[in-house]
């Protein structure tokens, strides 16, 4: 299962204090994450192994939004900053409509990302 993981800045280190939390589930052979580029490089840095994408303001949101409508990626995980505002706006509301069109599971905080882990650990 291809998960994707992206963080806005505010958020990276939680979403890496996530990742290091279900370590287990994450490293299983089944479980393959891909990510934007500097969200994928700090979980690189805490020892998972990701496949990189461009960073989200160069298009990676846009590169993993074309993989969830190839049916590559089945769960997307977006730490999403409510209190800061994004240059590139645009890109993150086109990755949530690409989630919604091709129904696949996205969790935009830690809270609704730890039920679809747990969901996904009792595989």
């Amino acid at each position: 299962m291809e998960i994707a993981i992206i963080a806005h800045d505010g958020k990276k280190a939680d979403m890496v204090q996530f990742l290091n939390k279900n370590k287990t589930v994450l490293q299983r052979e089944d479980i393959k994450l891909i990510g934007t580029g500097t969200t994928g490089s700090k979980a690189e840095s805490a020892g998972f192994k990701v496949k990189k994408m461009l960073s989200g303001p160069q298009g990676g949101d846009a590169q993993i939004a074309g993989r969830v409508a190839e049916g590559k990626t089945k769960m997307v995980l977006f730490f999403k900053d409510p209190l800061s505002s994004h240059a590139h706006e645009s890109d993150v509301n086109m990755l949530l409509r690409v989630c919604d069109v091709h129904n696949v599971p996205l969790a935009t905080n830690e809270a609704s990302a730890q039920l679809f882990i747990d969901a996904i650990a009792i595989k």
